[in-house]
């Protein structure tokens, strides 16, 4: 029998939880732990290489910044699976509480985003306000208008100082189109080095569209800027899955997961991240395409190894 041929092998990263959904949004939206860890582990033997790790209050469900509850979501992972670990470093909490996950911990991959950007969940509220809340704080958290995503200048510096001091890569996340500059400007002033690692993040109320018009200009743009780099695409809202398809064809990586969107397909609440992450394997399969084992994610983009981290 002839072996099917395969066209080449794609990184899934599961982002499992995140930390803009509310509990009262989904009834299986990871919050203690343990369910943040079991998803993880669920989404790899689906087929993700990566999980991008946020941490939740297990009590309330609200974004934290607690170095002890990442440890017990790290440690969960690692104990039952090899998987890359992806640590947040935009998650809940201050400027130097964001970036305390990386000394602490001394992941293989952490986030860099490349710039601030306007976030309001104003257009949530206005069709949630009608339902029952499960935690008093998810009504002030959903109701802001006036919310930065602070990534200055000197954090980003700062940010890469870090990240090289412990071996830990950066995902560079791009969420807009003039960001493409300011990773040609961690270049040139060395904060970053070659090879990177890029993610371009769709569907940011003020940022790149969930479309194919807008993922194609902003992936050609960062080619003419920045050169050779990997890539990966993190759709959120309803379209996740079917702009994690265009990715595929378009030769990228993709990433999924119930932080950046709550369903399986249109109209249908996801059970689990690992539901997503099974419906893109089949997709990518049927394009002749396999996902990567956590091994060969970390040859592809260039990371240091598990034996190197400190959960």
């Amino acid at each position: 029998m002839a072996h099917k041929k395969i066209l080449r092998k794609v990184i899934i990263t599961a982002a499992i939880t995140g930390a803009a959904h509310t509990p009262s949004m989904s009834d299986d939206l990871p919050l203690t732990p343990k369910q943040i860890a079991d998803d993880a582990v669920r989404s790899y033997e689906a087929g993700a290489a990566i999980a991008h790790i946020h941490a939740r209050n297990p009590e309330t469900g609200q974004p934290t910044a607690d170095l002890d509850v990442f440890h017990e979501i790290l440690s969960g992972i690692k104990s039952r699976c090899d998987m890359v670990v992806c640590i947040t470093t935009g998650g809940g909490g201050n400027i130097e509480q964001r970036i305390a996950v990386v000394p602490r911990f001394k992941p293989e991959l952490a986030t860099l985003n490349a710039g601030s950007i306007s976030r309001t969940m104003i257009h949530v509220w206005d069709r949630m306000k009608s339902k029952p809340l499960k935690f008093e704080w998810e009504e002030a958290f959903l109701k802001r208008e006036e919310m930065v995503f602070t990534n200055t200048y000197k954090m980003m510096r700062e940010y890469c100082h870090i990240m090289r001091e412990n071996e830990t890569k950066p995902e560079i996340e791009i969420w807009d189109l003039g960001q493409i500059s300011n990773v040609e400007f961690m270049l040139q002033r060395g904060y970053v080095e070659r090879p990177i690692h890029v993610q371009f993040v769709l569907g940011g109320l003020s940022g790149i569209p969930t479309t194919i018009s807008a993922l194609s200009f902003v992936y050609e743009q960062a080619r003419r800027v920045l050169g050779e780099f990997t890539w990966s695409v993190a759709p959120t809202g309803r379209d996740q899955i079917s702009m994690s398809a265009v990715t595929l064809v378009l030769g990228g990586n993709v990433r999924v997961g119930m932080e950046d969107s709550l369903y399986a397909g249109y109209g249908r609440l996801a059970k689990s991240s690992a539901e997503q992450v099974e419906k893109v394997v089949r997709i990518a399969r049927e394009l002749d395409i396999e996902p990567a084992t956590p091994d060969e994610a970390r040859e592809m983009i260039g990371l240091k190894g598990l034996d190197k981290v400190n959960f």
